[in-house]
């Protein structure tokens, strides 16, 4: 198995501090590309988390960039209407030739998102199945045959263009723990995107039912992607990358940092160490890492986390 590994690129970081502007973001892209790491992942939020759109920002990056995967990390998509986010989304698919990765989401149960799907004019409660109902459609729509809906959306001979790039449309990763999360996985989607809790144990704990319900529902589990969402302190000295986790953590989401530290994959400690955590994924059977690095020089994190390759796992 060969580990692909993905950054977290700092739009939400760099919006709390009011850079609003987007060109060192698309450069960070770029230098992703160059030091030889995987993909570039940008989260979602409207007013909840403030930040750029990931889509408008991601199709940016994969007109200047050649190789590089691009994903979500992850999107709403029940705050969009899915004929026009097929749209989209098969739109930067044609851009990247491919290489766009649609990561999904449920939405945390919590006073800021409600208010998210409030602004958003949508309604909160059956946001699941709104979700699924959503993407079924827009996977309709990529197959470039006229779709016919009758559900929470009406359509009548309706034919979207541009067909996707990738046949069937683009690759929709979901995450979640819990069985439901995980029976939803392995029927529904082509990868498996979780952002906790725990480590490498629990994951692979969870990836070895998930692979279960998949063998359940006729699908050869090979086809589901396993990966994971984490988020890494490194420093020489390990009490200085525990206090600056907890910092960033403390200050992105405005919560204690050991709730999130129970709720995420996150983990603080030297090089050698956070090789090691890392490593207990991947001997799991995880294949793609989206790593989010604490620190404000996102290049030298790239360039590091591109050099610590050899010695996960």
């Amino acid at each position: 198995m060969t580990l692909r590994l993905g950054y977290l690129l700092p739009t939400r970081e760099r919006v709390m501090v009011g850079v609003h502007d987007t060109d060192r973001i698309l450069e960070l892209g770029d230098v992703a590309e160059e030091v030889g790491l995987d993909s570039v992942w940008i989260g979602d939020s409207l007013i909840a988390k403030p930040r750029h759109d990931p889509i408008t920002l991601l199709a940016a990056i994969a007109a200047r960039t050649e190789r590089i995967a691009l994903g979500t990390a992850v999107l709403l998509p029940m705050l969009r209407n899915p004929t026009l986010l097929a749209h989209q989304l098969a739109t930067i698919d044609r851009i990247s030739h491919g290489r766009f990765i649609l990561g999904v989401g449920t939405a945390r149960d919590v006073p800021a998102i409600r208010a998210e799907f409030a602004a958003a004019g949508v309604p909160f409660e059956k946001r699941i199945g709104r979700m699924l109902e959503g993407l079924r459609l827009c996977r309709a729509l990529w197959s470039g045959e006229p779709v016919d809906w009758d559900g929470r959306w009406t359509l009548e001979g309706a034919t979207l263009a541009p067909e996707p790039f990738t046949p069937g449309g683009p690759r929709i990763w979901g995450g979640g723990g819990v069985p439901a999360a995980l029976r939803r996985c392995a029927v529904n989607f082509d990868g498996w995107f979780p952002s906790g809790p725990g480590g490498g144990a629990e994951w692979g704990a969870s990836w070895n039912a998930l692979q279960d319900d998949a063998r359940e529902a006729g699908r050869d589990p090979a086809e589901v992607t396993g990966a994971a969402y984490v988020t890494v302190a490194i420093d020489d000295d390990p009490e200085a990358a525990e206090a600056e986790l907890d910092s960033y953590l403390a200050r992105y989401y405005n919560l204690p940092a050991d709730r999130i530290r129970a709720e995420q994959y996150a983990f603080a400690g030297d090089r050698a160490a956070v090789a090691g955590w890392l490593g207990g994924f991947v001997a799991a059977g995880c294949s793609h890492l989206c790593v989010r690095v604490t620190g404000s020089d996102d290049a030298r994190q790239m360039a590091g986390l591109a050099a610590l390759r050899s010695e996960i796992g």
